[in-house]
């Protein structure tokens, strides 16, 4: 049996979906936020998004968004939002990342919105699965760190009002079940980009960036 070392990874990124987070900005123009830290409990989801980001600013005011499922042959548009942010000033933490504003992002990655039923964010066409979903609390993450990172960092818990998937991700004889042996989602694992199947894809944008960038300072003592 192979032995444990004790490691201090910067990031912990050990394989989750991969959700195209749509809002709706303040000028009732669409953003697109990609984000790989979400789980979901009945039909309540937790989100963990950075405060500064436009997914976030739009979320916290209009308490609405959808969650876009990308399928595992969807490296090409995931990667083109990537290194992209809706704020109109980029953080300088993006910044050292190498990102960059980009006000429309369907353009940007060659997706088509679609009208949603129950909310105003749009859907994304090509994602074969898609929750309309309102915001239903917020958790304030990482209060005891020190400086700029305190509170970084919230877990949103939305609640999916609807759900539409493509009718090949439907499970033969079953009205609401999910064919799992259909269904290919994109998986973020320690910023590479993963299928079900044997192997990565394609190579994921993110990838690119040091994970030591991403590691937060000590906390202080006494927490």
């Amino acid at each position: 049996m192979s032995s444990h070392s004790v490691i201090s990874p910067a990031i912990y990124y050990w394989g989750t979906p991969v959700v195209l987070v749509t809002t709706t900005n303040e000028d009732n123009t669409p953003n697109i936020g990609p984000i790989s830290s979400a789980f979901w409990l009945g039909n309540r989801c937790m989100l963990g998004l950075e405060n500064n980001s436009q997914t976030t600013i739009n979320l916290l005011r209009t308490k609405q968004c959808v969650l876009n499922l990308p399928s595992d042959d969807m490296v090409a548009p995931v990667n083109a939002l990537a290194r992209t942010t809706g704020t109109n000033v980029v953080p300088d933490i993006k910044i050292s990342l190498g990102y960059r504003h980009e006000k429309d992002k369907f353009a940007v990655a060659g997706l088509t919105p679609q009208k949603s039923e129950l909310v105003a964010p749009p859907r994304i066409q090509e994602c074969p699965a898609q929750m309309e979903a309102e915001m239903a609390g917020v958790y304030e993450m990482m209060s005891s760190l020190p400086g700029e990172a305190k509170g970084f960092t919230l877990a949103v818990e939305v609640r999916v009002l609807r759900t539409h998937v493509i009718d090949a991700l439907r499970m033969h004889g079953h009205d609401n079940r999910i064919d799992p042996d259909a269904w290919r989602p994109m998986i973020m694992n320690f910023q590479h980009l993963y299928g079900l199947k044997p192997g990565k894809p394609e190579v994921s944008a993110l990838a690119a960036i040091e994970e030591e960038l991403y590691r937060l300072p000590a906390e202080e003592p006494g927490h």
